[in-house]
């Protein structure tokens, strides 16, 4: 385990893994349940980084049954899912506890939602900086480089952070009171600091 960045706590037998116990992997992800000759086996949970959980039943290490749990509560079902379906477009969250006044939109389940770093998007279980391929977790730790597939589907499905002047000029009389502060020449945004807000 030392070799892999793994660690466990709980029972041995013959110096297996063995009994209950609780096994983390380096992404943070734990296994707590039953464990027999050093694979997950009987009844266990897989706690993710992001707060969702895997409850199921193991055999020699691999899952024969069991249920997700998204962070927020809402089960993952096989069959009659009826979440986020083409007629119902709500977060779990507003089904459980009603919409927000006309006016105020919701723009993630999680509200208020996560500040993005500059120029990263927000992958579900971290944040994804496109420069250097490298998915950290929200506290900034190293999760994984993406490959080409999963930078192509972050970039065209997640949420990113505002990279580009977006600024607002009031109304006015002159053409002069209408033009883009001088200050910003071409309007386009200046920033400073680490690219994905990560040192």
């Amino acid at each position: 385990m030392e070799f892999t960045g793994s660690s466990y706590d709980g029972d041995y037998k013959n110096g297996r893994m063995e009994g209950m116990g609780e096994y983390t992997i380096p992404t943070h992800t734990r296994y707590v349940g039953e464990m027999k000759d050093g694979m997950f086996h009987g009844k266990g949970e897989l706690h993710f980084p992001n707060g969702s959980k895997y409850e199921g039943t193991w055999e020699k290490g691999i899952s024969k049954q069991g249920k997700y749990t998204f962070s927020d509560g809402l089960e993952y079902k096989e069959t009659d899912w009826d979440y986020c379906d083409g007629t119902d477009r709500r977060f779990y969250s507003e089904r459980c506890n009603g919409l927000k006044p006309a006016g105020e939109s919701q723009l993630t389940d999680r509200d208020p939602p996560r500040l993005i770093p500059v120029g990263c998007y927000d992958s579900g279980d971290g944040f994804y900086d496109p420069n250097n391929r490298v998915v950290k977790d929200y506290d900034g730790n190293f999760l994984r480089n993406a490959d080409d597939q999963e930078h192509e589907w972050i970039v065209r499905t997640c949420r990113k952070s505002w990279d580009e002047f977006i600024g607002h000029y009031p109304r006015s009389s002159t053409l002069e009171e209408k033009s883009p502060d001088p200050g910003l020449g071409d309007a386009s945004p200046k920033f400073t600091g680490h690219i994905c807000g990560f040192p």
